[in-house]
């Protein structure tokens, strides 16, 4: 679609009520295998938190809230997890935001062209510190709920406007309805929650980001402050509806299966800390070196990557950064080339000055290739062509990224994924005790606490 909206100031109350309905009414009606996956994507965001701790934005991230997003009352503060101070709510939310969207590890769905989850769980930590009673089953309520959300308003967004914007710009619509879920809001203080986070979430420009990475990212950080801002500033009277992205004629559609079709149980988990768009070329590669003998970093003479169009813009030097080793395609193969996995200690410290993994950079080309063009966002796909300095050419075929419907992996993949990332950051009793509040929190006994103490520091 693609096109400016007609309605821009015509609210649609009839239209907001069922999604009021959903956010605010019972929701006992989410399949269990929702909620299982809503378990293990928080779980996994946990993990990526962790990995991204020892990024120096991580702590720059927590420093700038202590200092600039306090909170004189304490029962408006959140601790920052895996450090132990406390910010206020909005801080709190924007700091582990920011933490884990900067090591690009984390949850996705594909038609969003984006993430939910890096500014849902941040807020959703933030949120349940004010209440010390929350269930496990209903914190994983309220995710699904803001996951749901955000999707729709993210693909409302993305075909009413011609801008590719980060995901900031609508995942906060996604924490505004968790907030003001887990605060009891009223129908009307939710559609003024949703009216703010439209009106103030970060349409920050995507591309721009993809052309020259810095620590900005995918805008997340934003969206985590906007939306659990938005529904602090509800509750206590603030006004900002309507928020178009629900409420507009042209976005209905969008909308109609909210309730019925659960995206949540869609969302994939990223296998590596990098891109997702570089995924199904490294998925290529890393099949070509499980299924052809004698497939390494000293044999491989080139590879070709022919990918979609967005892929092949992401930096294709050997990184100075983390940023740009998470945007960067071929480096990203030359680690897997290298090393056979990809890991946060390969993006970063050492990683960044690997020789190794710099000689092999000049011999990977990339190009977009317009079939694979055609199915992004609904897909994100790759091949590779392998030549070997015996001559021998090894071809991949069209492969889709890994970790989603198309190709889950396997719990135990998942849970290795999750110890990887904490390794060297959290003592190895502690990962594996948050691994194990995923079934944990699914019981009908647990609360959400159980889970918050064991990230607190």
């Amino acid at each position: 679609m693609n096109t400016a909206m007609s309605t821009v100031a015509k609210p649609n109350p009839a239209q907001f009520a069922s999604v009021s309905d959903f956010v605010l009414g019972d929701r006992s009606d989410i399949p269990e295998e929702a909620m299982s996956h809503a378990a293990l994507l928080l779980i996994d965001t946990l993990g990526v938190a962790v990995g991204a701790k020892r990024l120096e934005v991580g702590q720059i991230a927590r420093d700038f809230a202590v200092e600039f997003y306090g909170s004189h009352t304490p029962q408006n503060t959140s601790p920052l997890l895996f450090d132990g101070r406390r910010a206020s709510l909005p801080g709190a939310a924007w700091a582990l935001a920011t933490q884990i969207d900067n090591l690009d590890g984390h949850d996705g769905y594909n038609p969003t062209k984006g993430h939910i989850g890096c500014a849902v769980v941040p807020a959703l930590f933030a949120f349940a510190e004010r209440y010390p009673g929350l269930t496990g089953r209903e914190a994983l309520q309220a995710m699904v709920i803001a996951y749901e959300v955000a999707t729709r308003a993210a693909i409302s967004l993305h075909e009413t406007v011609s801008d590719y914007h980060t995901s900031g710009a609508w995942n906060a619509l996604g924490v505004a309805a968790l907030g003001c879920r887990l605060e009891g809001a009223t129908p009307e203080k939710l559609r003024h929650a949703l009216g703010i986070a439209e009106y103030h979430g970060p349409r920050s420009q995507m591309m721009r980001e993809i052309d020259n990475p810095t620590m900005l990212h995918d805008g997340s950080g934003m969206g985590a402050m906007v939306g659990s801002s938005a529904a602090l500033l509800a509750m206590r009277g603030f006004t900002g509806a309507p928020a178009i992205t629900v409420e507009a004629e042209e976005v209905a559609p969008f909308w109609a299966d909210l309730g019925t079709q659960w995206t949540l149980a869609l969302n994939y988990i990223k296998p590596y800390p990098v891109c997702r768009w570089a995924h199904a070329a490294i998925d290529a590669l890393r099949q070509a070196m499980t299924e052809h003998e004698g497939v390494s970093a000293e044999t491989v003479s080139s590879i070709e990557v022919r990918t979609f169009d967005e892929a092949s813009r992401l930096y294709s030097g050997m990184p100075n950064s983390t940023t740009e080793a998470q945007y960067s395609l071929a480096f990203a193969l030359a680690v897997m080339l290298k090393h056979g996995a990809i890991g946060p200690t390969h993006i970063a410290g050492d990683g960044l000055s690997d020789p190794d993994v710099a000689a092999i950079i000049p011999k990977i080309k990339v190009v977009e290739e317009p079939r694979h063009s055609d199915r992004f966002p609904e897909g994100r796909w790759s091949d590779i062509e392998v030549v070997l300095r015996d001559g021998r050419r090894i071809s991949s075929g069209d492969v889709h990224a890994t970790g989603g419907p198309e190709a889950w992996r396997t719990d135990a993949e998942v849970e290795e994924k999750f110890h990887l990332f904490c390794e060297g950051v959290l003592p190895k009793q502690q990962a594996k005790a948050i691994w194990k509040m995923r079934a944990r929190l699914l019981e009908e006994d647990c609360r959400f606490s159980e889970l918050a103490e064991l990230v607190r520091e």
